[in-house]
């Protein structure tokens, strides 16, 4: 390892070199189903980064060249718009993929943790990182925790993005083609329950359901 090159809520990304990073997760845990999903849905198409290795709690993975799409968004490179519709699109993306065993024929596989900074904006397109919260279930509960994430950031008090975070949801619900109100309510217990979501926007939980909820309407 020669650098940090980012921290997030519960993991550490650090410079191999200049193909490779290691990301360790600082509470520990195993990686190997976080990995088997991004080969699933890699070796189907989608933008996710190679995995090299997956051991305890280490990923070695394909190091991405480009800003996040958060950082594209804030430094004006990616306009609101177009950020929105990127983001939409992935989740559907995402969710053409069929898992293998599911009885249930809308069963798909889900990230539920798609948001700006988890998106890479490479010079071959948008790639999607950080899948540890990947699961299986209806898309709806996809679009729904993304929008919810999206709205916590638009009703935080003094966040520098709050203002742009509602433009960038009001498109994103524009361009989703899942409705997510069917699944708000599971989104919300899964977001309060998740240990990396602090007090603060525990607290606002609520208030974030009910902007979802108006801009949905709209569009749905």
């Amino acid at each position: 390892m020669t650098a940090l090159l980012a921290s997030g809520r519960d993991a550490d990304v650090y410079a191999i070199d200049e193909r490779r990073v290691l990301r360790r997760y600082r509470q520990g845990g195993d990686v190997t189903a976080e990995a088997a999903v991004m080969e699933y849905v890699k070796d189907h198409g989608f933008p996710v980064p190679r995995v090299y290795e997956a051991t305890g709690a280490d990923l070695i993975l394909e190091r991405l060249d480009g800003p996040t799409m958060l950082q594209a968004l804030a430094d004006g490179s990616l306009d609101l718009r177009d950020g929105g519709t990127v983001l939409a699109d992935l989740l559907d993306r995402l969710h053409k993929v069929r898992v293998r065993t599911a009885k249930d024929p809308g069963t798909r596989i889900l990230h539920l943790d798609l948001h700006p900074e988890n998106v890479v904006m490479t010079e071959g397109g948008p790639v999607v990182i950080d899948w540890r919260n990947s699961t299986e279930g209806p898309p709806e509960l996809d679009v729904a925790m993304s929008a919810l994430i999206l709205a916590q950031v638009a009703i935080e008090p003094g966040h520098e993005f709050a203002e742009r975070a509602e433009v960038f949801l009001d498109v994103f619900l524009s361009c989703t083609k899942d409705n997510p109100l069917s699944q708000l309510e599971a989104a919300v217990r899964r977001r309060g329950a998740d240990p990396g979501v602090t007090a603060a926007e525990q607290s606002h939980l609520h208030e974030a359901a009910i902007l979802v909820t108006t801009l949905a309407r709209a569009h749905h």
